[in-house]
């Protein structure tokens, strides 16, 4: 059983990506298109890993 109340996520969906960074969709996929943000799919969904969106928001993407 996990006793942690709010673990980190793994990844987001575009839209919860949105909501933690404050960035607009557009840019979400505009950064993923640049290669800046890293982006999983799985089925329809789009997941943005925990980790690049941390690392883009840091500063320590790849350019």
């Amino acid at each position: 059983m996990n006793t942690a109340p709010n673990p980190e996520p793994l990844a987001y969906s575009v839209a919860d990506a949105c909501r933690v960074s404050t960035l607009g969709k557009t840019k979400i996929y505009a950064l993923i298109a640049e290669g800046r943000l890293e982006a999983r799919r799985i089925g329809n969904r789009t997941l943005i890993p925990a980790g690049s969106l941390r690392a883009l928001i840091e500063g320590e993407a790849a350019r």
